[in-house]
């Protein structure tokens, strides 16, 4: 079985106009949308679309009116002339833990039946309740050994704190024996932000649920409450305020990718 847990922590570096840096000790989960219903049926502690101790509701992802996430995904795949011809798509993301859930970013990996990635879906929310995606392609005959590279304009509020004229640049690899996610955020006057994400693997079984619950007891919860923290911290720091734009009309974005940057 593919779906798995992550152990490790997330980290966000402000580099203007002044440093602001903070590291939080986090767990994620990693699930393949074939595999739900098996998930369902063999775990105590897991359930899918109902309430459990952690649990997985698909209300909480993509068109977020409680209809499968296979069928909005390739939705949108298809609008994008992607097919994966019945390959998998897999989900990084927190579970609800208690029946509450908030992602900050939901990672989609899409992959053609032979196996080859070919497309990810950065789903981003903010804390106004609003979401938005960037799908984005995978060139072909990528070597798979080595990092994946993205990049898309911003076109969604997040931070009260960040403008809107701003760049992401993601690079990562496919989720293995270890997660490694960095995102970076440019403005024109320069790199303003690095964030990343790291963990380790770890069996998705009642155990490890266990142990998750008490070694982070209530993460969603805590996500929610850092997010506000800090930018209480960035708001004393004298962080300049933006005014919220309304958000994208479209539900994803199809980005146009551009070559990679040489090594």
């Amino acid at each position: 079985m593919e779906s798995c847990l992550y152990f490790g922590r997330v980290m966000h570096k402000r580099l203007r106009p002044f440093a602001h840096r903070f590291v939080y000790r986090i767990f994620s989960i990693w699930l393949d949308l074939d595999e739900l219903s098996a998930l369902d049926r063999r775990l105590r502690l897991f359930s899918v679309n109902r309430w459990n101790l952690f649990s997985f509701h698909e209300a909480d992802h993509g068109g977020r009116d409680g209809g499968k996430l296979r069928d909005w995904i390739d939705a949108r795949l298809r609008a994008a002339n992607i097919d994966l011809e019945g390959g998998r798509v897999r989900l990084l993301c927190f579970p609800r833990i208690f029946g509450f859930v908030f992602n900050p970013l939901t990672i989609w990996f899409c992959y053609h039946r032979d196996g080859r990635l070919l497309a990810v879906l950065h789903e981003v929310r903010n804390t106004f309740g609003e979401k938005h995606g960037y799908l984005i392609d995978v060139p072909e005959g990528k070597d798979p050994a080595a990092p994946i590279r993205q990049s898309c304009d911003k076109a969604f509020y997040v931070s009260p704190f960040i403008g809107m004229q701003a760049r992401y640049a993601f690079k990562f690899r496919t989720p293995g024996e270890k997660l490694s996610i960095v995102i970076q955020e440019d403005v024109p006057e320069g790199q303003l932000l690095v964030a990343t994400q790291t963990g380790e693997r770890a069996r998705l079984s009642d155990a490890a649920l266990a142990h998750a619950l008490f070694a982070y007891p209530l993460l969603t919860v805590k996500v929610v409450a850092a997010i506000h923290w800090e930018a209480l911290r960035l708001w004393l720091k004298g962080a300049r305020y933006h005014a919220r734009p309304r958000p994208p009309e479209q539900d994803v974005e199809l980005v146009r990718r551009v070559p990679e940057p040489a090594e």
